[in-house]
């Protein structure tokens, strides 16, 4: 299970608090911890005004990686901002994302395709906006695969969201998640399926319990990667215990690793 830590998002009020109020340290620190509790990429979006997001991201980019070597996965709806943030990350890491919503494809991917870079593509366009449809999801999700597929980009760079919608306005937002996931999983086993967990909780009491029976549900189907908070202890062991139940831990190794070093079963976050 692959883990883009979600904390570094203004659209998170504390951190968005810390993004106003320049404050190195509280960033640092959101760096420092996710990374210490498991995450694989550090989410980085500034969640500003457009005439602020530049310098922001900047800001925001070379204080996670002064902070922590955890690659970073640079999150914005500015492809050509994307572009020219590249270049400041110290390694490879991820974008955060295209979609089939105009030329942003077409951008991107002749810019990354003899990189190391993976990507982040949302099954949103601008004929279906966010179908809730599995087989729209699918088809969508076909379209961005191929079209990476032709800038000889790697299909294992490729990390498809198919934007689960919250339950308190779309009941089957689970069922219709899952249901594209297993298509996409079976006709592209190599691509990954990632998620934002809290879009499916949106607008309803007990978010975090809701997120966890998502993600344990999820993974069930196929997804193996998510945008998420690491540094909470029930969404870990979740995590952990889903992946035992799954076979994918097996001899429980993983899931004894995290109990030893303190990552579950404790009262650490």
């Amino acid at each position: 299970m692959i883990i883009i830590g979600e904390k570094i998002n203004g659209f998170i009020p504390a951190a968005r608090k810390a993004i106003e109020e320049r404050d190195e340290s509280y960033i640092r620190s959101l760096a420092i911890e996710q990374t210490e509790c498991g995450a694989d990429y550090l989410d980085v979006c500034a969640g500003t005004s457009p005439e602020l997001e530049r310098e922001t991201m900047e800001w925001l980019i070379d204080l996670a990686q002064d902070s922590s070597d955890t690659p970073i996965c640079i999150d914005s709806s500015d492809i050509n901002l994307i572009i020219d943030l590249i270049p400041r990350a110290k390694r490879p890491g991820i974008v955060n994302s295209v979609s089939g919503e105009g030329n942003k494809c077409d951008i991107l991917f002749p810019k990354i395709a003899d990189t190391e870079w993976k990507i982040i593509a949302l099954t949103c366009d601008e004929k279906n906006g966010i179908p809730n449809d599995p087989d729209i999801k699918y088809e969508i999700a076909k379209d961005l695969i191929e079209k990476a597929r032709s800038y000889n980009i790697g299909l294992d760079r490729m990390f498809i969201d198919p934007l689960v919608t919250s339950v308190a306005t779309t009941s089957d937002a689970l069922l219709s998640f899952n249901a594209a996931v297993r298509k996409i999983k079976k006709a592209y086993p190599e691509v990954r399926i990632t998620s934002g967990l809290s879009n499916i909780s949106y607008g309803m009491p007990l978010r975090g319990i809701i997120n966890r029976q998502f993600l344990a549900l999820a993974m069930s189907a196929g997804m193996d990667s998510a945008i998420m908070d690491p540094t909470s202890s029930d969404m870990r062991a979740t995590l952990y215990a889903t992946d035992i139940l799954l076979e994918n831990d097996r001899g429980c190794k993983r899931f004894l690793k995290a109990y030893r070093k303190g990552l579950i079963g404790s009262k650490k976050k």
